[in-house]
């Protein structure tokens, strides 16, 4: 039976994480990772049977095929924003605090190793305040300064930056451009750019990268603008599909060229679903633009208009191919510490990852990495969970169920991974995999349904029978 296995690995190219009983007869390590509702298990490792010769499942049989010949997408990363309101939160701990706060994100072996993260330029709501780099009116960029930002911001970013040994790929947002541009003269509220300072805006852009690269802080790509079709009470700015097309393939397309940065990707839309496959069709389908455009950011609020569209993410890969898709935005909300530990907080993180990585996302973003207790600070009142929030006056750090829903993935998910087919005979289960560049396949499956289920995880001509219970979300890496 060992010979028979070796030789399905050999053909399948195939390696997951299952279980320690395991490991002499397959000769490699084999684990199944857990978290668990109503249980003290939280990505924990767990045992897991022997595999067993296989056979044609029949229609009662719950299952899951795993094919790691069928290759999809490039895996980028898993991360989450570096908001002025996280780096507040983040020194106002003790140094200890800190370092374990940095350990639990970023490390690869004892945190959930995230790779990807996002940053604002300018102001944004969870923001203390309303701010920019430039002086009113200031139409040269002469008084660009980001000294703001390195009180805090730049600080915690290096920190995360050297726990991943420089491998964190960051990209940047604006939430607004300076009042001066905008035709309401205001950050907030709204209000488009004037066509004037469409060129100094584009090079606003530059400015930012140039000077963050100064402090050390690489930034990997951009996005043209956060939420370009909402009006809202903190910045905002509007961009019909037209204006962002027309920003994109003569403005700022063009200067990050001019500057010799053809190399940061640039990520068009970055709000939700629902008119993703709108603004994709319009940006997309001109030339001109799309040379530009390396991909299309989404979020997940969506929700608001009457559910989770995610559909129109495998609409937009179906059409555009070559295009990458990534989440830019997510978050729950509104905060309440008497919430805290509801279980679908994580469940719906989980739900999307899989549903974005089975329809063609290559990057996964959350919002802020670290919120107080009060889900701020925040500007503008409107408070949301972050994965991590800390009890600032006792110093204390405090783990949503979301963070290691999150980690199911990004720990054991790693970049420069591959999509691989996985299949689930049951709409209950919903399921995910990779394999990553080092030949290890990680397989993530969720039921957040009220009933337990005992399945069988197909690999070949081999099955793993498993059980998962109600409420749970499971790693298996092999």
């Amino acid at each position: 039976m060992l010979n028979n296995f070796k030789y399905v690995l050999s053909l399948v190219g195939f390696m997951a994480i299952i279980c320690v009983n395991a490991q002499s007869k397959l000769n490699r390590d084999v684990s199944v990772y857990v978290t668990s509702e109503n249980t003290s298990k939280r990505m924990e490792k767990v045992d897991a049977q022997d595999y067993i010769k296989t056979y044609q499942p029949v229609e009662n049989e719950v299952c899951i095929f795993v094919d790691s010949l069928s290759k999809f997408q490039k895996f980028v990363g898993i991360g989450g924003a570096f908001t002025d309101a996280a780096a507040e939160t983040f020194y106002k701990l003790s140094p200890e605090k800190r370092k374990e706060f940095i350990t639990m994100y970023f490390d690869e072996k004892f945190g959930i190793g995230y790779s990807f993260g996002r940053t604002n330029i300018n102001s944004c709501d969870f923001s203390s305040d309303t701010y920019s780099y430039v002086t009113d009116g200031d139409k040269s960029l002469e008084t660009f300064n980001i000294e703001h930002d390195r009180r805090y911001k730049i600080p915690l970013i290096r920190e995360a930056l050297k726990a991943t040994n420089g491998k964190l790929k960051i990209f940047a947002s604006p939430w607004s451009p300076p009042a001066y541009m905008k035709d309401n003269a205001n950050m907030l509220q709204g209000g488009k750019l004037l066509p004037d300072f469409y060129k100094i805006w584009a090079k606003y852009y530059v400015r930012f990268i140039k000077e963050y690269e100064k402090d050390g802080i690489p930034i990997w790509g951009l996005s043209v603008q956060n939420e370009p079709m909402a009006k809202q009470t903190w910045e905002s700015c509007i961009y019909s599909a037209e204006d962002e097309l027309n920003f994109i393939k003569n403005y700022l397309g063009p200067e990050l060229y001019k500057s010799k940065m053809q190399n940061k990707k640039l990520i068009a839309w970055d709000h939700n679903r629902d008119l993703l496959y709108h603004r994709a069709n319009t940006l997309l389908h001109d030339k001109k633009a799309s040379k530009y455009i390396w991909g299309i950011g989404f979020h997940w609020y969506e929700i608001w208009n009457g559910g989770r569209q995610y559909d129109n993410v495998r609409r937009v890969k179906e059409a555009f191919p070559a295009t990458n898709l990534l989440l830019t935005e997510a978050c729950n909300y509104p905060f309440d510490w008497n919430t805290f530990d509801q279980w679908k907080w994580g469940e719906q993180y989980g739900e999307n990852m899989i549903q974005d990585f089975n329809n063609g996302a290559v990057a996964w973003t959350d919002w802020n990495i670290l919120l107080d207790e009060t889900g701020g600070p925040n500007h503008v009142g409107n408070f949301c969970f972050a994965p991590v929030h800390a009890r600032t006056h006792e110093n204390s750090l405090h783990m949503m169920n979301s963070y290691y829903y999150i980690g199911h993935f990004s720990k054991f998910i790693r970049p420069g991974a591959r999509r691989i087919a996985v299949s689930s005979n049951r709409a209950q289960l919903l399921a995910t995999g990779f394999k990553n560049p080092d030949g290890i396949v990680a397989v993530v499956i969720m039921n957040k349904t009220e009933e337990d289920f005992e399945y069988k995880l197909f690999i070949g001509n081999q099955a793993l029978p498993v059980k998962i219970s109600k409420h749970s979300i499971m790693t298996i890496v092999i």
